[in-house]
């Protein structure tokens, strides 16, 4: 399967994934808090290739994929390579430097669920959202016991693997995800043409 194909798969299972997303928010009220990225800031968070490899073709098509590669190599950050922090003093405000693409994880983190040990879902989400919407936390927990829909982690890994088994199924540091997505993006192109359009891709 071609690199676009893929691309173009992880991007529709993203427009699904929002889609649900944004009806699971409108249903229960929860959401992020504006300018806050403490998730984001989060050291030894992990992630697969795939889910950022529309990210690194991104970066090819606008020729700054072998650049971002090299920062990669040399960074020292644990925390993801993409986020901005507003201020060097206050590294838990800030955004998404590439929102547009960023992964399953990012998009799934906060609106969506996994299995207790018990078989229930809980819904998994950051300190800040239980504390300062706690109500709306709890109401959301309840409607999800008896049957309000929520995506669930495992599933929405589960689709992303049968796009790309192995990429999808590898699961690395944050950084390192970012990094074996460009090299993938860059070797597939080593020896074949530019997709159309694009001359100076790299």
């Amino acid at each position: 399967m071609s690199i676009e194909s893929k691309v173009r798969q992880v991007e529709h299972l993203f427009e699904s994934l929002d889609g649900e997303i944004s009806k699971f928010q409108t249903e229960t009220h929860l959401h992020c808090i504006a300018g806050c990225g403490k998730c984001c800031t989060t050291p030894h968070i992990d992630a697969s290739p795939l889910e950022f490899l529309p990210w690194a073709f991104h970066l090819f098509l606008n020729g700054e994929a072998e650049n971002t590669l090299i920062e990669l190599q040399n960074t020292t950050k644990t925390a993801c390579f993409i986020y901005k922090p507003l201020a060097a003093l206050n590294s838990t405000d800030g955004r998404c430097g590439n929102y547009q693409y960023r992964g399953l994880i990012c998009r799934l983190f906060g609106y969506a669920s996994s299995r207790d040990k018990y078989g229930q879902l809980r819904l998994a989400t950051c300190s800040i959202i239980k504390e300062n919407q706690s109500g709306a936390y709890k109401d959301a927990e309840e409607a999800i016991s008896k049957g309000l829909y929520v995506p669930i982690f495992t599933d929405y890994y589960m689709q992303l693997n049968q796009i790309d088994f192995y990429l999808g199924n590898t699961i690395l540091p944050i950084n390192e995800a970012l990094k074996v997505a460009i090299e993938e993006v860059l070797n597939y192109y080593i020896y074949r043409p530019l997709p159309n359009g694009f001359k100076n891709a790299s």
